[in-house]
């Protein structure tokens, strides 16, 4: 596959790949040197540990050794967030003990995040639970949201609040811009800290017929972090028909300089590359 991103465009975005749907073939800890040997120096990773919202720290420090050994940025990490992949999107509102299992996660994970000087947290929200009151769900959210924007804040970092589609996700509530950011809104008068963001995810809002420039041009200055697929299919840049050059570069002209995370499926996550020059890969 030729470069879909020019070089002079390529290099106006700053790329990270993520570890958790990409060169997942290979053991966790050997991921981040096969994304420095495709050209890559920054990483982001959804909880890696989905068995546990506190692992080990023998398990973090190794995760921490794995990351330096390659040169490897994490500049992503989720909170525990289920059993994700998997049927779970979040734990955060949903009563009882996956409640807990987030409050038991979030020092833990923003702790790690100092550690490794990742400053962007993602907090999925949790899909609704059968028999359980919506309105009380979404109280526990703001709850724990708030704990968690007061965690990332200790360590210097932003709490990134997701949009996920309704086809592949229909019990998740937070399936369009607004209602990410109706929450992300709340979460900041909450805490008067300003560090709670929206996660722009252009495939998921594709995925849910949403306009994806009108959204950029409604909340990039709320925007924390962007994250790309092509649609349909989710796969790489070039394999489906969304403008992603395009989409980016709206981006960058409203003014967003942060990441944008390669959030895609590809058999072979080497060979995907193709799309991307290889001098746009190293962050910057």
């Amino acid at each position: 596959m030729a470069p879909l991103f020019s070089n002079k465009r390529g290099t106006n975005q700053r790329f990270d790949v993520n570890l958790s749907i990409l060169f997942t073939e290979l053991p966790l800890l050997e991921r981040p040197a096969a994304a420095a040997a495709a050209g890559f120096t920054a990483v982001e990773l959804w909880w890696p540990w989905i068995e546990t919202p506190t692992p080990e720290q023998a398990e973090l420090d190794a995760l921490k050794k794995a990351l330096d050994d390659a040169g490897t940025q994490l500049v992503g990490l989720n909170f525990y967030a289920g059993a994700l992949p998997g049927p779970d999107r979040g734990a955060l509102s949903i009563p009882g003990e996956e409640s807990d299992r987030f409050r038991a996660n979030i020092e833990v994970a923003a702790d790690f995040a100092a550690s490794v000087g990742c400053k962007a947290l993602n907090a999925l929200y949790g899909n609704r639970v059968e028999g359980a009151d919506p309105q009380v769900q979404d109280a526990l959210a703001l709850e724990n949201l708030v704990l968690a924007a007061r965690a990332a804040d200790r360590v210097g970092a932003i709490l990134l609040v997701e949009t996920l589609n309704k086809p592949e996700s229909p019990l998740y509530p937070l399936v369009s811009a607004p209602a990410a950011i109706e929450v992300i809104d709340k979460v900041n008068a909450a805490t008067g800290l300003g560090n709670a963001k929206f996660l722009l995810d252009i495939y998921h809002l594709s995925m849910n017929g949403e306009n994806v420039a009108e959204v950029i041009e409604a909340y990039a200055d709320k925007t924390g972090h962007v994250q790309i697929a092509d649609n349909p299919g989710r796969g790489a840049p070039g394999t489906g028909s969304l403008p992603l050059e395009e989409l980016l570069d709206q981006l960058s002209k409203a003014g967003y300089d942060g990441w944008v995370g390669l959030v895609y499926k590809a058999a072979d996550a080497a060979a995907s590359f193709e799309w991307l020059p290889a001098e746009a890969r190293a962050a910057r």
